[in-house]
């Protein structure tokens, strides 16, 4: 009874915490994203090539996705002849200091290991885009037709002839030229009926919304796990794996963490209990950087975007970053 009541203590001090930061940071990206449109920004990239990979972590901080929303991204920025520089920078930036990511290591661990973190993935970004520039890999991204190309339905597309039996060009999202127009698409009728379109505030706090529904229940998961292993994992055990302060643990914490696939929102409570138990906090986050930067999945979908070898760079650039970032954490701290 005594270790389920500091299991349920535990989930609910560190669930509770971790609610109200996701809550505020999901609101502030929401209104970010609407009043900071990320299509003029990927154009600002292109005329900044000189600080194109300052520029591309700085995107990459502002857009707190998952790696299937970040690739997609990239894509456009690819399409649009923005260097690979830019591009590494930002899928460096992107997973690995974004404001959610900084928000949940600010939560659980301070002011201070959240500074230096942001340091380490910010600057170890910008460099790696720098790097890539000044090597003969430089244009190891796929442009025009090497990039894959979804056929998605265009809202101003023309509409088919077998919707209509004039070749009358419409929109199905805006109101046709000419009422009573019979699309037989699906379009509704707007000749009589004018829908009003949501505010910008609207618009943000649906994103918002949406974005905590995505994220809380790995949140939730993280937290019923710290708790548990904070009532029920031996101490012993995680001395002996996973603790101390050798570089062989922080090399094997990175190397296991590449291939892995770690929600952030579940990694971070859970490391936090296991540090109290004895893990180091080296190998804690080289385990976190790693397996937040580059997972499989992540490379998998990178390799739509990169040649092979600037795949092979940005796999070298996560792995080297989680072991010097294991290194810095657990000799300053």
């Amino acid at each position: 009874m005594e270790k389920l009541t500091i299991a349920l203590d535990e989930f609910i001090h560190v669930g509770g915490a971790l609610v109200i930061v996701i809550a505020v940071v999901s609101i502030l990206t929401g209104f970010m994203r609407e009043y900071i449109p990320q299509d003029k920004l990927q154009k600002k990239l292109t005329k900044h090539e000189k600080w194109g990979p300052l520029f591309g972590a700085l995107f990459g901080m502002l857009t707190p996705f998952c790696s299937a929303s970040v690739v997609p991204v990239s894509m456009g920025m690819a399409t649009m002849g923005v260097s690979l520089g830019t591009v590494l920078s930002f899928l460096l930036s992107a997973p690995l200091c974004n404001f959610i990511v900084l928000a949940m290591v600010y939560a659980t661990f301070g002011f201070k290991i959240t500074a230096t973190y942001l340091a380490l993935t910010f600057s170890a970004a910008i460099f790696g885009g720098w790097l890539i520039t000044k090597t003969p890999w430089r244009n190891e991204i796929k442009r025009g037709e090497e990039l894959e190309k979804k056929n998605t339905p265009s809202c101003s597309a023309p509409a088919p002839t077998s919707c209509s039996a004039q070749p009358v060009a419409v929109s199905c999202c805006t109101e046709p030229t000419t009422a009573n127009v019979n699309t037989g698409c699906g379009c509704p009728d707007t000749s009589s009926v004018t829908m009003a379109e949501p505010t910008k505030t609207q618009n943000a706090l649906r994103f918002a919304l949406a974005l905590f529904k995505k994220i809380i229940p790995y949140v939730l998961i993280g937290a019923l796990i710290s708790g548990l292993s904070a009532a029920y994992l031996p101490s012993e055990l995680v001395e002996k794996y996973v603790g101390g302060d050798n570089m062989l643990s922080i090399v094997i914490a990175a190397v296991i963490g590449v291939p892995l696939y770690l929600r952030i929102e579940m990694a971070i409570p859970l490391l936090n209990i296991l540090i109290v138990k004895g893990m180091g906090l080296g190998p804690a986050m080289a385990l976190i950087i790693g397996g937040t930067g580059a997972s499989l999945p992540e490379i998998a979908l990178v390799s739509s975007v990169l040649k092979p070898k600037a795949v092979i760079a940005f796999v070298a650039l996560v792995l080297t970053t989680a072991i010097l970032g294991g290194v810095l954490f657990q000799y300053i701290f």
